[in-house]
This record gives C-alpha cells, structure tokens and sequence, in this order.
C-alpha cells in the first residue's frame, strides 16, 4: 500500500497534478508512510522533470508544473516530518532569493525547487530582497551558499551591494556566494567577488554541489 502510494505520489508530480499531489501526500500521511520516504518521492519526481528539462526533452512550461505540484505537497510531508522528529541527510542550506528591484521569481523558484530535489535545505526569501535582509537570513540560518537572481540590468548591482555588506560585516567568507538571472554573465559574476555562475537551473544545482562538495554535510 505504501509503495503505492508514494509511486501515485511521484506520477502525481511527474503529470503536473497539483491536487493529486496534494491529495497523495495527504494519503501517505494517513497511512502513515515514512515521510522521509514521501520527501524522497517528490524529489525523484521533481529530479525526472528536470534531467528531461536539462537534456532539452521538456520545457520550462513542464518544469513549472511539476514545481508546483511538488511545492503543493511539500509542506504535508514537511509537517509529518516535524511532527514525528525524522530526520533527512542535507547537502547543505541554501538562502536564495531575487535582489532588491526585482521582483521576477520563475527562474529562481526553478532552482530552488532543484535544489531541494538534489538534497539541499532551501530557506527561499522571495523576491526584492535588500541587502540587510539577506544579511539577516545568513546570520539566522547559517547556510553555506547565498544564491541571488538578478533578471534586469538595473537590479544586477544589487547583487555587488549584497557581497560588499557581507564583506563589511566580516561574512563574507561564513558563505559562498553564487548568482544568477538573465543580466548576469560570468564576466559579471567574477567583477563583483561571486564564487560561481550557471545561467541554467540544472547548471546551478551543479554549481551548488562543487561549491560543498560532493558528499555535502547533515545541517538541519
């Protein structure tokens, strides 16, 4: 019964059903499934949909659909997780968010979404996010990697601004620092002290694991 559920689980989210992942995580609650095991369906579902992505087989349509059936059902298996103590081995934490100014989040939510499906601890602060707040979130969470996306020209400064406070507070070298988004390029990301760039969300997850280390570390 539990395999089934957890196989409905991942079609669920494979097929872009955002109530049908709803209403499995639900049932693997109720049938009390290891949620560890749940999160671990969402994540080989959501790690389908984009190694398609990446290989050029779907779309971005495809890949929002399925981030979007997985996000529903997260917060389910998360309770469940909270609520019996389980435990799930983390890559690492991660703090992303759109610099201040810019408020476009589709290819940020991609990578987060990615990111949480290779194993990383995601805290997603949203967009138009300003200096201090990121700031805020690093002291609160401890991550080990700031990610920031920057689709407009206007706002990539931001993303400059971000690091320099860091540095100035002595945090700069507590995280690494990756960024992202339409305006920016490697040239870019070199001038303002950023530890790495990928314009692809399959390319960031890659980045974010070289960044740790591949065997990543439990940081919950």
């Amino acid at each position: 019964m539990a395999l089934e559920t957890l196989e409905n689980l991942k079609r669920a989210v494979v097929e872009y059903d955002t109530e049908g992942a709803v209403s499995w995580a639900r049932k693997a609650v109720e049938e009390k499934v290891d949620p560890v095991k749940a999160l671990d369906a969402l994540t080989e579902a959501i790690r389908q949909v984009g190694d398609g992505f990446g290989r050029g087989e779907l779309w971005l349509p495809d890949l929002v659909g399925a981030a979007d059936a997985m996000q529903a059902a997260m917060p389910i298996i998360e309770e469940e997780l909270q609520r019996t103590g389980a435990k799930r081995e983390a890559m690492g934490i991660v703090v992303a968010g759109a610099v201040f100014g810019d408020i476009h989040s589709i290819g940020k939510t991609m990578v987060c979404t990615l990111l949480t499906a290779e194993g990383f601890k995601v805290h997603d602060l949203g967009v138009n996010i300003k200096a201090e707040e990121f700031v805020a979130a690093i002291e609160k969470y401890k991550p080990d990697i700031l990610a920031m996306s920057a689709l407009l020209t206007m706002t990539a400064p931001e993303q400059r601004k971000v690091i320099d406070t860091l540095k100035k507070k002595g945090m700069r070298e507590k995280v690494k620092v990756m960024v992202g988004g339409g305006a920016i390029t490697t040239a870019f990301a070199e001038s303002i002290g950023a530890d790495g760039y990928d314009p692809t969300a399959p390319g960031a997850v890659g980045l974010a694991r070289r960044l740790v280390g591949k065997q990543g570390r439990t940081k919950c």
